[in-house]
């Protein structure tokens, strides 16, 4: 995600923001800049790396001692120097740097123009600010008070005025910011390294939080404006371990990240207890009529992402459906016509097969969308429709939070063309939402109890052949549980279809194989249930991925690992994640180079 880093009080605060904004650079960004108050408030940003910032900085005499730096990752308009952060108002009296969404920002930006105002960038960002000064009447507390109670969505803002060189004002909604403590001196920041060097002393602001901050104070009101104080932690950490959060690996790091990504996946998507991507909003009723099939195109975990789709697809939009590898794809001449809906799904949305078959796709007269991770990605600019799936930027090679955020979001994509093709119910619609806004709940209770899975890993360190097995949705999780555990523990592993294990994949069980049983799918559980005992019967070690309160399948699985209810439709997005943390702590359990596995790249950029 984006990077925050402020500094008010006796010191020149240039060299602390570039400090701050360096020791934010592991969490992935596309420009960066600066805004310093001395005798005037400047603003210096550009796109690309802080390397590039610091050039365009040696052009620049910005001297002062309150300011405010940021590290974006785009999420509205493209990573270029308009859009980069900080953000100044019309006026450029007030600037802001915002991390998170605004969902509302459409609507208050129609309201502000036709109210007579200009924008110059793409961003929600540039509303906030334009917003805060329509309130500014000499008392910017009070100004962003007024803008904070019309914005809409998750984020982390840092306000400074013109006319107030003693403070800055900040505000946290949903979205991460520290206060750090001084003497005669007090920080701010998205995350806790960057400050770390300077103090130890934080505060961690709660949601709803509105922040005053002077050199020599730090007043707090909470969401309905009362005065509060926050606790003071003092970090233990050192820099390197507070860049993973304080977990071992970026890869752990990122699989705990969950629960918030869910989150943030499905913010705007859902309104009124209604499906609404506003992303496709352009796309009519009469074209999904049209259609006559559909095709998920992509490669490695993305491509798994895309099987969980083709069973969703299928089902609620009654079409039939394929899944295909992006580099085999691009290498057949596909059926393919003006009335197929071709997705492509990518993290990076740089890979190179998986352009290629979108340009294929495109060439035969498909239209298509584009389920990414990274804001002006090739695939992003190609895909005649994008949807950002808001996972932020993955550090380690294997792909954990974004699988995660792809499933939620091709579910999000097709249950809305489901209801505007009038093929789901309100009262199914209902009830899919309120499991929606569940499951961050749900994935925390599975991370709560990561120490059941250390503890089964740690009695693996032989195992060389793993199975993963599972029925319909659940064989989709199988194919990604074994690609996780082949790229970062090297130990071979293949999902089947669990009713295919008799055909053939049966005769190589023996007691040194390790099956991972994933039994979720509520019509085929007693199914996937006699698939164990076929492989228990060849003295198999089994270990049961299921639904909390299905107790019959612990009197045949070595160890059950429960996960909590949920629709059959939405458990891939939480049921993946013990698979998840069971690839990590075996791989942990050999020593091995976790988040940067041999022979792997983060972007495959080459055929």
């Amino acid at each position: 995600m984006c990077g925050i880093v402020g500094y008010i009080g006796d010191k020149e605060v240039l060299p602390i923001l570039i400090d701050g904004l360096k020791r934010l650079e592991y969490r992935g960004y596309d420009s960066a800049g600066v805004a310093i108050l001395g005798e005037d408030l400047k603003v210096v940003k550009t796109q690309g790396r802080i390397k590039a910032l610091e050039e365009r900085l040696k052009d620049e005499d910005l001297k002062g001692n309150l300011g405010v730096g940021h590290t974006r990752w785009a999420t509205h308009g493209a990573p270029n120097n308009v859009n980069a952060h900080p953000h100044y108002s019309e006026s450029k009296n007030i600037v802001v740097v915002h991390n998170g969404i605004i969902e509302n920002y459409l609507e208050l930006k129609k309201m502000l123009v036709k109210e007579g105002h200009d924008f110059r960038s793409e961003t929600d960002t540039e509303v906030i600010a334009y917003l805060i000064e329509e309130f500014y009447e000499g008392d910017l507390l009070e100004a962003v008070k007024k803008a904070y109670e019309m914005l809409e969505g998750s984020y982390a803002i840092a306000v400074m005025s013109k006319d107030q060189k003693d403070c800055f004002v900040v505000v946290r909604k949903d979205s991460p910011l520290i206060v750090g403590l001084g003497k005669g001196e007090n920080f701010i920041a998205s995350d806790i390294p960057a400050i770390l060097t300077y103090t130890r002393e934080i505060i961690i602001l709660e949601n709803g939080d509105i922040v005053k901050i002077t050199k020599d104070d730090v007043s707090v009101w909470d969401a309905n404006g009362n005065s509060v104080k926050r606790p003071v932690q003092q970090v233990q950490w050192n820099v390197e371990d507070a860049k993973k959060g304080g977990f071992k690996h970026f890869m752990l790091k990122e699989i705990f990240d969950e629960p918030t990504v869910i989150k943030e996946a499905m913010r705007g998507r859902i309104k009124n207890g209604s499906f609404e991507i506003p992303e496709l909003e352009q796309i009519s009723v009469d074209y999904l009529k049209n259609i006559r099939q559909i095709f998920f195109v992509a490669c490695g975990t993305a491509y798994h992402a895309g099987v969980v789709g083709k069973y969703l697809a299928e089902k609620y939009l009654k079409l039939p459906v394929q899944v295909e590898v992006a580099s085999e794809f691009r290498y057949r001449d596909p059926m393919i016509d003006g009335r197929t809906l071709l997705f492509v799904i990518s993290q990076s949305g740089e890979t190179t097969d998986t352009l290629a078959a979108l340009r294929l796709g495109k060439k035969k007269g498909a239209k298509t969308i584009g389920i990414v991770n990274v804001v002006g990605s090739s695939v992003a600019r190609e895909v005649d429709n994008v949807v950002y799936v808001h996972a932020g930027p993955e550090i380690a090679v294997a792909s954990t939070k974004a699988y995660v955020a792809q499933v939620e979001v091709v579910a999000l994509v097709l249950l809305y063309f489901a209801k505007k093709l009038g093929l789901l119910s309100v009262e199914n619609e209902k009830a899919l939402v309120s499991e929606f806004f569940a499951l961050p709940e749900k994935a925390q209770a599975i991370l709560d109890r990561s120490n059941e899975i250390a503890e089964f890993a740690s009695t693996t360190k032989t195992i060389e052949e793993t199975f993963y097995i599972g029925r319909n949705l659940d064989y989709a999780l199988s194919l990604e549980g074994a690609l996780k555990l082949k790229e970062i523990s090297y130990v071979h592993a293949e999902g089947y279809p669990a009713g295919e294990l008799k055909h053939g994949p049966l005769a190589l069980v023996t007691p040194q194989s390790l099956i991972i049983a994933i039994d979720t799918y509520a019509p085929l559980r007693k199914k996937t249930l006699s698939n164990i005992k076929e492989v228990k019967a060849r003295q198999g070690r089994v270990l049961a991925i299921a639904t909390k309160g299905y107790s019959e399948i612990e009197e045949v699985a070595d160890k059950t690992f429960y996960v909590p209810q949920t629709i059959d439709d939405l458990s891939p997005v939480i049921s993946v994640i013990p698979l998840q943390l069971i690839a990590y702590y075996i791989a942990e359990s050999r020593g091995l180079d976790i988040d940067k596995p041999r022979n792997l790249a983060k972007s495959v950029t080459v055929e």
